[in-house]
């Protein structure tokens, strides 16, 4: 299997693809916390008691070294690895008010979506402060995501220098990738955490980041996700498909992932053993448009320009 990795905590330096057992497959990793900075600063007298939902607001807290607001989060929040050890309040759509309430939070930061709504309003009955963080699928994410961890931890000096570096990361990035001017590799994406297969059309985390990396989704006739038959999967006739880290586990392994028979119509199967017709990376950190979306970016990106 070809590698490939960055050294976070010095930025976005790349140590390259490394060669490894297993053909046809690159897996995208991030190695270490991936944070520009640790702690900038110093905590209050009384640190709010803060429960996120949404693994992307978990992440900022740690960023900004504000973990010890943490009281709970949800089961999404799954880096980094300290984010584990937090008590969990279940699913993001499926939160109980008495479960949260359990925590004696003072503040509750959400991406929108979360709920049930109910749920929501029985918080603020309690007096409970609930901030729902918009979802966009753009850099703003990162922007919103970023400023309301530091509003809900009282870090807003440090949320603005994290988002001043993080900023600076990104420029960077998307120069180097808009800068190429080869072809743009036709990409599909697989999502297969349970049940039967689904691709990702427009309007989805995995589009965004398909068109960012400088790719084309194969799939534009519909919004979110669909199961894809055979014959439309012959149709759309991928150079790559980019998965989910879960969804290959999930399936058995790349070996396991060739073996759909779907998958045997298009040129990625084809070209499967050229060692990048199929790349996968963490779903949070491909999906969740948090502090480490600049080097996952660019992972995609060099990733992408091996089809």
């Amino acid at each position: 299997m070809n590698a490939l990795a960055t050294a976070t905590p010095a930025g976005l330096r790349r140590r390259g693809w490394l060669a490894g057992g297993g053909a046809g497959v690159a897996a995208l990793a991030t190695s270490g916390l991936g944070w520009p900075l640790g702690a900038l600063a110093s905590p209050g007298t009384r640190p709010a008691r803060l429960i996120t939902v949404g693994g992307s607001l978990t992440e900022a807290v740690f960023a900004l070294g504000a973990q010890a607001h943490l009281v709970g989060t949800d089961t999404t929040s799954l880096y980094p690895a300290a984010a584990q050890a937090t008590p969990k309040v279940g699913y993001m759509r499926q939160l109980s008010a008495e479960g949260l309430l359990a925590l004696r939070p003072d503040v509750v930061l959400a991406l929108a979506g979360s709920g049930p709504p109910l749920v929501l309003t029985q918080l603020r009955s309690a007096r409970v402060q609930v901030e729902l963080v918009e979802r966009r699928h753009e850099w703003d994410d990162v922007r919103r995501t970023v400023q309301a961890a530091g509003r809900a931890t009282g870090r807003e000096a440090a949320a603005l220098e994290l988002q001043r570096q993080l900023d600076q990361r990104w420029a960077t990035v998307r120069a180097r990738i808009q800068a190429h001017t080869g072809a743009r590799p036709r990409v599909l994406f697989i999502m297969a955490h349970g049940g039967s297969p689904l691709v990702a059309g427009r309007q989805t985390a995995a589009h965004a980041m398909l068109t960012l990396a400088g790719a084309d989704n194969v799939i534009s006739g519909f919004n979110g996700f669909r199961p894809l038959t055979a014959e439309s999967m012959a149709a759309a006739a991928p150079d790559a498909i980019v998965t989910t880290t879960q969804s290959l586990q999930a399936i058995g392994g790349e070996s396991a992932f060739w073996q759909r028979p779907e998958l045997s119509l298009t040129p990625a199967w084809r070209h499967r053993h050229r060692g990048a017709a199929l790349l996968h990376q963490d779903a949070l950190a491909l999906l969740g448009f948090g502090p480490r979306l600049p080097q996952v970016l660019e992972q995609l990106h060099q990733g992408l320009l091996r089809v």
